[in-house]
């Protein structure tokens, strides 16, 4: 593999005195599409924060082209290039759908990704622009969440549950969008509840399970037995 865009070496992260995260080993090459899986409390979320300062990290921990990251501010790895699709969508409700998504433009930084072309992405956001965000259907809340991310103009999107709770239809137009979105290099990382859904969309895959890495390999090779072992510790 090529020198990673993003990268984490023995990444431990804490909430208080409780730690999630024991050592954590990772890397994203660009254009790469990786996956995380694991049960609910393995440490995916608090990964995905940990790498945006949303979590402290030590600086050595997160490696972003090569230079030391850790424990920068969620605002300041923004502008580096990182976005965060949160889990739960964290839309403004007193914001308006296209309110939404021009927040994500305030990193100013320049790239290909416009109001425009994310309505082009997702048509049903130019139609419902001027409504609440909120008001919208959960797959429709989950398209401004993705929108708002990419107007940043990010390296790497890093998607945190997109599925959660969804139609499968839904869940398939949302990953539709996927190649589009990595067309000129993009790197995404997703953290998908659904293994076979992860295998499907990745080319290469991680299981955490306890705040560790318990399997990674390239998506198409793992086998469902190992996946089963390395999610549930069987």
């Amino acid at each position: 593999m090529t020198t990673p865009i993003l990268n984490t070496q023995a990444l431990k992260a804490f909430y208080g005195d409780a730690q999630s995260l024991f050592g954590i080993d990772f890397e994203l090459a660009e254009s790469e599409v990786v996956a995380i899986i694991g049960a609910n409390g393995a440490g995916k979320s608090t990964f995905l924060k940990a790498l945006t300062g949303l979590v402290k990290a030590s600086p050595n921990e997160v490696l972003w082209r090569g230079q030391a990251i850790g424990g920068q501010s969620a605002h300041e790895i923004v502008r580096l290039g990182l976005a965060l699709v949160p889990e739960g969508r964290r839309l403004f409700p007193s914001l308006s759908v296209e309110e939404n998504l021009l927040l994500g433009a305030q990193a100013q930084r320049s790239g290909p990704w416009n109001l425009a072309r994310v309505q082009a992405l997702f048509p049903i956001l130019k139609e419902k622009r001027h409504l609440p965000a909120t008001s919208l259907s959960g797959g429709q809340q989950q398209m401004v969440a993705i929108g708002r991310a990419l107007m940043s103009n990010p390296e790497v999107l890093l998607c945190d549950e997109l599925s959660l709770g969804l139609a499968p239809i839904v869940i398939r137009e949302i990953y539709q969008a996927l190649p589009q979105i990595c067309a000129e290099g993009m790197g995404v990382v997703i953290v998908e509840q659904d293994v076979s859904l992860a295998q499907k969309m990745s080319t290469r895959l991680y299981c955490f399970q306890e705040g560790r890495v318990t399997l990674q390999g390239p998506s198409a090779a793992l086998t469902r037995d190992q996946i089963s072992q390395a999610y549930f510790g069987i």
